[in-house]
């Protein structure tokens, strides 16, 4: 087994472990085939992180479910509709460089950080509210635009679903960590099959990667529902940290 794809086992499985807990595991599957495969079209690889990421975040919205009470019957309709637009963000990808929308995501990733390290109960007590009214209207909107920016850009999508059921639902961290998996796999799975129906999958690596995210992903879930809401808060300011100042980077660069 060559180096190259021991490190890119290696990454897929890390980004297992965090996307499951918070979501950002793309933080460090994408840079890493960017940096192991820097001669393959950048469509390509990812494509191929996508490939990974669908069977990561599917086990883990799985596992979550087999210990957290999850909403199914009120999920479906948003998983549906975050496929859906995330469908139309990869259709818009192709005629709009993403790139230019790049300065505004350390902007939104930072506002959802300072409004949880100055709500610090915030997602600490699981006190559901129903899926209707006003806040659900706002979180079916959010969710919306949350899965178009999945299929355009990406960065931070799962950290952003959190947030939707903490704040607007009133999940702990533990139950909006399963909810937003849910919603992460559809929008994956919207994104994987653009990529797949134009051939931009790297099918040999990707099912080497994909194995080692379930795997990452087994640990991520366990962790969090053995640590619970308090640790997996702490992962979130820490994993959207690191987003904002990879973000930032990026559009400096």
């Amino acid at each position: 087994m060559s180096l190259t794809l021991v490190l890119t086992l290696l990454a897929a499985f890390s980004a297992g472990c965090i996307d499951a807990i918070v979501g950002g595991g793309g933080l460090i599957q994408t840079p890493a085939l960017f940096s192991v495969y820097p001669a393959t079209p950048p469509s390509t690889l990812l494509g191929t992180s996508k490939f990974a990421a669908v069977f990561g975040t599917a086990n883990a919205a799985w596992r979550y479910s087999r210990k957290v009470s999850i909403q199914w019957r009120m999920l479906m309709p948003l998983a549906l509709l975050a496929l859906l637009t995330s469908a139309l963000g990869a259709v818009v990808a192709t005629l709009v460089p993403p790139s230019i929308f790049r300065p505004l995501v350390p902007a939104l990733l930072l506002s959802v950080l300072l409004y949880i390290l100055f709500n610090k109960t915030l997602g600490g007590e699981h006190r559901p509210r129903v899926f209707a009214r006003a806040h659900h209207v706002v979180a079916v909107l959010l969710i919306g635009a949350i899965g178009f920016y999945d299929g355009f850009f990406g960065p931070g999508t799962g950290s952003l679903l959190m947030f939707v059921f903490v704040r607007l639902y009133g999940f702990d961290f533990i139950n909006a960590a399963a909810s937003a998996r849910v919603l992460n796999t559809a929008t994956n799975i919207a994104a994987l099959a653009y990529f797949g129906a134009h051939g931009y999958v790297l099918w040999h690596i990707g099912i080497g990667m994909a194995i080692a995210n379930i795997s990452g992903s087994m640990l991520g879930t366990r962790l969090a529902l053995r640590s619970g809401s308090a640790f997996v808060r702490k992962i979130f300011i820490v994993v959207v940290s690191a987003l904002i100042l990879r973000t930032l980077w990026q559009a400096w660069r």
